[in-house]
């Protein structure tokens, strides 16, 4: 089924199969007509209200059927999605309402003292908020109400977006310490999602789920991949994550076919002995993204899921979520890495010298450039970003590539293999981390003189460990206790670092500048000797 824009799937399933079951979040269902039915009246409230085409609207919602809701609803107003992480502290969500320039939030679920803040700020231009779900806030004035969407019409009105038309806004972490805005557009994701629909066979009888928070690029394409298919979408709510004894049971008794969450989750599930040969019965496909899948886990879980295809799916944001994949055609050695594979139909993946753009030799590491159907815009109200991050593409003067910052190599058989970085961005449970944010935000923090913020890889199940090297302001010191719960009170909880380290100075190189490279000793120092500290 083809679209020209997003909310075109929804419209024809909801014309083929209204009663079809489209989307489960706890309690609640809703049917492919009950979809489309909200969705257009919120969009008629949103054009009455005064959206205009291209206007950015922010969505403050807990995961829920009303949050997909949402996006449809703006989509289908002319408007661009732009997805707020409630559990984000206000000061960082202050940078992305300022970059976008965002006057309208829809809002839902627990996020009153959020959204409270927000409005709290005189900084800010007034924002004007519709509350979206059924309970209503107490302590918030909104503009609009769930009971006030029932007085709109249900058909669907006309849209004047074309596939061309920015459609989302995904934020991702930036050195800058201000959060980059990827401009994604109608055809960018629906390239993605039609190639991912082919790739994997997915059918009207798949139940999809999706476990990314909405603020992830992966919410998308789980969500469309659902409902371009007709499947069920199965919304993991957070509370289902905070355990793997949790998470086993809800892929179990939701009957998830097609699984898709970072690798993180994958090694939590094994780590308690929650995969077992009779576990998921209904399970056809395990994919992961953003990250590197642990052979040793992806060992586990191929040997005791045989009915089971695995896939590793590849992409930054600004190249529209997915640019390659890998299906693992059989139970890796123990020493074998896994591939990020090839690129996807209408991609193209790049292994280059950074300095002359050539190609490199079969084996050689060089930097991983995208080109093709899902190369962004750029980031939103920032051209020298954009400008930095996006090149001419070398052969086609009037494409551009991706430079994505990925250390890589292309083996005999033509698969990409990443080995690393060229700087300081990290991925922590599937987030891509600047740790020159966290450096950013720690220095707006007066008892805070100077600070460095470094990663070890001691294969931790959920990333790299951030540790925080830092030089009081004050002879009296600053407590990391104290430091930690300051700082996250500017970013969010996944960027917090778990080893401090307070200082009278930061170890210098010869230029003067900090030794980073230092700095990573010490914390490698000091938990070696923590390791080697016998058990009382």
């Amino acid at each position: 089924m083809t679209a020209q824009l997003l909310h075109d799937w929804v419209a024809a399933q909801a014309h083929a199969r209204p009663d079809a079951t489209a989307i489960v979040c706890g309690g609640t269902r809703l049917s492919y007509g009950e979809l489309d039915s909200i969705s257009n009246r919120l969009a008629r409230a949103l054009r009455e209200a005064g959206c205009r085409q291209g206007e950015p609207i922010a969505v403050l919602m807990s995961k829920s059927a009303m949050a997909v809701a949402a996006l449809l609803g703006i989509s289908k107003a002319d408007g661009v999605y732009v997805p707020l992480d409630p559990a984000s502290p206000s000061a960082r969500l202050r940078k992305m309402i300022k970059t976008c320039g965002i006057t309208r939030i829809l809002a839902g679920g627990a996020v009153e003292p959020l959204l409270t803040d927000l409005l709290d700020d005189q900084t800010s231009a007034p924002f004007a908020i519709g509350w979206i779900e059924r309970e209503g806030p107490r302590g918030i004035k909104a503009d609009f109400g769930f009971d006030d969407l029932l007085t709109y019409s249900a058909d669907r009105s006309e849209t004047r977006n074309r596939a061309f038309h920015p459609a989302l806004v995904f934020f991702t972490s930036a050195s800058s310490g201000v959060p980059k805005g990827v401009i994604l557009t109608h055809a960018n994701v629906i390239h993605c999602v039609e190639w991912t629909n082919r790739y994997f066979g997915m059918q009207a009888d798949d139940r999809v789920s999706c476990h990314a928070p909405l603020h992830v690029d992966m919410s998308a394409l789980d969500i469309f991949t659902a409902v371009a298919a007709g499947a069920e979408l199965h919304l993991v709510p957070p509370i289902v994550s905070v355990l793997p004894n949790n998470l086993s049971e809800f892929i179990r008794s939701s009957g998830i076919t097609h699984w898709c969450s970072v690798p993180s989750v994958l090694s939590y599930m094994t780590q308690f002995d929650l995969v077992q040969r009779d576990s998921f019965p209904a399970l056809r496909r395990v994919v992961w993204s953003g990250d590197a899948m642990p052979t040793a886990t992806l060992r586990q879980w191929m040997a005791r899921l045989p009915q089971v295809r695995f896939t590793a799916l590849n992409g930054p944001t600004e190249t529209s979520i997915v640019s390659s994949a890998y299906t693992v055609p059989a139970c890796p050695e123990p020493t074998d890495p896994i591939p990020i594979g090839t690129a996807c139909t209408g991609k193209e993946l790049f292994v280059l010298n950074p300095a002359t753009l050539d190609p490199t030799a079969t084996g050689e590491i060089g930097e991983l450039y995208i080109g093709g159907a899902g190369v962004s815009r750029g980031y939103w109200g920032d051209l020298a970003q954009t400008n930095a991050c996006f090149v001419r593409h070398p052969q086609r003067l009037n494409e551009r590539l991706y430079k994505t910052g990925d250390l890589a190599r292309v083996d005999a058989n033509g698969l990409v293999y990443v080995v690393g970085r060229r700087d300081e961005q990290i991925k922590k449970r599937g987030h891509r981390v600047e740790l020159g944010e966290i450096e950013m935000a720690l220095q707006t923090i007066d008892a805070v003189k100077m600070s460095a913020v470094v990663a070890l890889d001691r294969g931790a199940f959920d990333g790299a460990l951030i540790c925080c090297a830092y030089v009081p302001s004050t002879a009296t010191g600053t407590s990391s206790v104290w430091l930690r719960r300051e700082l996250s009170r500017l970013v969010p909880s996944y960027m917090l670092p778990i080893h401090w380290l307070p200082t009278a100075a930061l170890p210098l190189d010869d230029n003067g500048q900090t030794d980073r490279a230092r700095v990573r000793e010490l914390f490698e120092e000091r938990l070696s000797a923590q390791e080697r500290r016998p058990v009382a």
